[in-house]
């Protein structure tokens, strides 16, 4: 992997929460990212999103370069709860509004790399995919995604088939992914 050219442009700093509430939100890329840490949401759907934070590794979290990535980027490490910070206890208090946390991502997306990372998987420094629970973040219960987890709230639907374009208006997904989630 290329040596990360850190921009401080693309890591923006959010030092506030918000108190909106909304019954649904379907996150698509980027946006599901932010929304779960300020929002309080009933049901949270990802739908093919970059969990884990990795949108291109080779910039935002390369496993070969991660004391680059906790140096230059201060929003991705905070709001993965790899850094703590003054709202970190508001920001996991917020993510346990979520009563569903719908996680929707497959094999044949083609742009989530890995794909796993719709699931809040990504590389170790070997680039092998760790799964969700495997990750530091959940076993530390950084974010509180173990604490939403164990109490049942955690959905995970893989899906192939499904190009990132798709995703969006692929009935199948809607059917088996998403209506059951909306309020």
């Amino acid at each position: 992997m290329e040596d990360p050219q850190p921009h401080r442009s693309q890591c923006v700093h959010i030092d506030n929460t918000t108190s909106n509430i909304i019954p649904s939100h379907i996150g698509l890329p980027q946006a599901s990212n932010i929304a779960s840490h300020f929002i309080e949401i009933h049901s949270f759907i990802s739908l093919s999103a970059p969990l884990a934070r990795n949108q291109d590794i080779s910039i935002w979290n390369n496993p070969h370069h991660r004391d680059k990535y906790l140096k230059y980027c201060n929003f991705l490490p905070t709001i993965n709860g790899e850094i703590q910070h003054k709202d970190t206890n508001v920001w996991g208090k917020n993510f346990l509004k979520i009563k569903k946390l719908v996680l929707i991502g497959g094999p044949d997306d083609g742009v989530i790399t890995p794909w796993q990372s719709s699931h809040l998987g990504f590389y170790d420094n070997n680039e092998t995919v760790v799964e969700m629970r495997n990750q530091e973040f959940y076993r530390s219960d950084a974010f509180d995604l173990k604490t939403l987890d164990a109490s049942g709230d955690v959905f995970i639907c893989e899906k192939s088939g499904v190009v990132h374009v798709h995703w969006h208006s692929n009935f199948t997904v809607f059917t088996n992914c998403i209506q059951q989630w909306l309020t």
